[in-house]
């Protein structure tokens, strides 16, 4: 009782302590991310003298088996709460970490990557993604971006952090190092500031002093009527799988997963075939990287007043542009008109599929959706390369595959534009 009349008159709203603790949490979703593992890849088939391609089917098999348990995680989330999930599965993406530097074999191999696609690619990015819309209603765009900076930093500081590690003390310690930050970094971090959702310590969404203010609130912005529970409407698994909106947007999410998944994997191939060199190709990466990053934290705040599948829609429309635009990349100058578009693209898609979900069915059983998109996610960017591969076997080249793959943002740009926000009959 004491510590929620402390939190109820604190003038910071605790919202933003969670923020906080979300974008750590989605930090360290690191290790098990392919900007991550990617690092090491080159010493295990080095030390243990596999082929590529082995180790290549593992980490897609693994990531595909560990895409399918998601919606296992996201209904957990919402029978036992995101703190006492976090603590659990930052614990046993500890162990992964620590599994993962004493490999031995192919066998040891897969259930390593298994492990860490399962709690560290897959449920460290849903939980924080289901924790702060729980905090906000009205703000939630600009929160959402916010906890996104913890995703710019990870992708940022992995790669070269690992790389160091493995230069300095070995592939096997830097492992350890890395489960040894998850216990001393991320869990007193998630056990001392994490709470559910507001309600838990006498507060509300939006810091907002009564269900009618926050109603009215949402109301100014969305002009929407008759909000159950006087701010927001609720939907049950099979409510939201009733609705047509569900299924198309769902549709939505699988396409930027396989797409950019496929472009990045296959992105120095791709450039090598049009004449340009591999230290281009790792410039796209990095500026796509620092264009997405501004350009995600002025979409939560544009998307407070903007209708979200209207935004979805036109960033598929920027997908197909960007495609043609790199089956034409042959200097310098496109290379970086490229990535820009990209970057932009990437970060308005980053915030959009992340707030959709909340905003269209609510909070009550958001783990359980966003766990069902969040599987399709993983399924597409286990599915990404694979195209790609084959056409090149078939064609010789990328320009078929890259025509081809433009099927997806079209369809895509339908779907978004036929999915306004679905409303919950009596």
């Amino acid at each position: 009782m004491g510590q929620s009349s402390l939190h109820k008159n604190s003038p910071f709203f605790y919202g933003w302590y969670i923020v906080l603790a979300a974008a750590v949490g989605v930090f360290f979703s690191g290790p098990g991310q392919t900007y991550a593992v990617s690092v090491f890849i080159d010493y295990y088939i080095q030390d243990f003298g596999w082929s590529r391609s082995l180790v290549s089917g593992i980490y897609s098999s693994a990531t595909l088996a560990a895409g399918l348990l998601l919606f296992i995680v996201g209904r957990m989330v919402d029978k036992y709460g995101q703190r006492r999930m976090m603590l659990i599965i930052g614990s046993l993406l500890a162990i992964a970490c620590f599994w993962n530097s004493f490999v031995l074999g192919p066998v040891m191999l897969f259930i390593g990557f298994f492990m860490l696609r399962l709690f560290g690619q897959g449920s460290m990015t849903l939980i924080p993604n289901t924790l702060v819309p729980q905090w906000f209603v009205v703000k939630r765009g600009r929160a959402l971006s916010f906890m996104a900076i913890g995703g710019f930093l990870s992708s940022a500081s992995f790669p070269p952090l690992n790389t160091w590690l493995i230069a300095s003390y070995g592939w096997e310690n830097a492992w350890r190092i890395l489960g040894s930050a998850l216990v001393l970094i991320l869990l007193p971090i998630v056990y001392f500031l994490v709470k559910n959702k507001p309600e838990d310590i006498g507060l509300l969404p939006d810091n907002a002093v009564s269900k009618k203010r926050l109603a009215e609130r949402k109301e100014e912005k969305m002009d929407e009527e008759d909000e159950e529970e006087g701010f927001e409407t609720n939907w049950t698994v099979k409510e939201a799988m009733r609705t047509r909106a569900f299924w198309f947007i769902l549709f939505c999410v699988s396409i930027p997963a396989l797409v950019n998944t496929g472009l990045t994997f296959h992105l120095f191939s791709i450039l090598g075939e049009q004449g340009v060199p591999g230290s281009t190709a790792a410039l796209i990466l990095s500026i796509m990287a620092i264009v997405g990053f501004p350009v995600t934290m002025v979409s939560g705040f544009i998307l407070e007043r903007v209708n979200v599948h209207i935004v979805l829609g036109l960033s598929f429309i920027g997908q197909i542009i960007f495609i043609l635009l790199l089956t034409q990349v042959n200097t310098y100058i496109l290379a970086i008109g490229f990535a820009v578009l990209w970057g932009i693209i990437g970060g308005i898609e980053r915030i959009t599929l992340n707030i959709i979900w909340p905003n269209y069915f609510g909070r009550e059983h958001l783990g359980s959706i966003k766990g069902i998109a969040t599987t399709t996610m993983v399924i597409g960017s286990a599915f990404g390369p694979l195209p790609f591969g084959i056409a090149y076997d078939v064609f010789g080249g990328y320009t078929e595959i890259l025509l081809i793959i433009l099927i997806f943002p079209i369809l895509g740009t339908l779907a978004a534009f036929l999915s306004p926000p679905p409303k919950k009959t009596a």
